[in-house]
């Protein structure tokens, strides 16, 4: 189940974005406007979500939180972007990683 939204998840609403692997919620977070969609099985399904809503892709950035270890990830390929400097599917420039970390922990402040 995919949520999308700009304010943090509830417990109800991170039990649903479990259904998908259980312990790791993949994420996509639009850094700019500050909407995350979680909870795809595929990191794309999420981006397109953002994308109809109005995001830029170079605002989307993709990565997921494990659960059991409650460490935050960077790690998508969605992220490979040459065009954005991002040759990589972590999220290499320090600035991003840091904002997708603020806002991962203000999404899922409930678990982290």
């Amino acid at each position: 189940m995919i949520i999308t939204k700009s304010t943090p998840f509830t417990k109800e609403e991170i039990i649903k974005l479990r259904e998908q692997f259980d312990t790791y919620i993949k994420t996509v977070i639009d850094i700019k406007r500050k909407v995350c969609s979680a909870g795809s099985d595929r990191h794309y399904e999420s981006e397109e979500v953002l994308l109809k809503d109005g995001s830029k892709q170079q605002d989307l950035w993709g990565g997921g939180i494990d659960l059991e270890t409650k460490v935050i990830d960077y790690n998508s390929f969605i992220n490979i972007r040459p065009n954005d400097n991002n040759t990589s599917n972590e999220i290499q420039d320090q600035n991003i990683r840091e904002k997708y970390k603020q806002l991962s922990e203000y999404y899922f402040k409930e678990v982290l």
